[in-house]
């Protein structure tokens, strides 16, 4: 199904249904293909994507319902605990961003 983005403002619910039933949406902007509606897979998410800061802050320190916000020096504390434990995590062999692809080059800057 082929619509206009300015006739799917009106329609989202049932456009949306279509595409969970199945069917290809693809919404157009001056006749021309813009976008296209898809389902997403819940077995799709990788745990990156169902990263949870909650839980991590949990394991962090207790979160335990406070009236008062936290003083200079608790914030101090809970940011060094953060930062120490995605030290840790984060334990790569010395690679950054800029030589991360290295490995697809030869020595004169070519790729193999």
């Amino acid at each position: 199904m082929r619509i206009s983005i300015a006739e799917a403002q009106n329609q989202l619910e049932e456009l949306v249904r279509r595409a969970e039933q199945g069917e290809e949406v693809i919404l157009t902007q001056p006749g021309l293909p813009s976008a296209r509606l898809s389902i997403v897979h819940a077995a799709a998410e990788t745990s990156l994507q169902s990263y949870d800061a909650v839980a991590e802050l949990a394991k962090v320190g207790p979160l335990t319902p406070r009236r008062e916000p936290l003083s200079a020096e608790e914030k101090r504390k809970v940011f060094e605990r953060i930062r120490r434990r995605a030290s840790e995590r984060n334990s790569f062999d010395d690679t950054d961003a800029a030589h991360s692809q290295d490995f697809l080059y030869d020595e004169f800057g070519l790729p193999k």
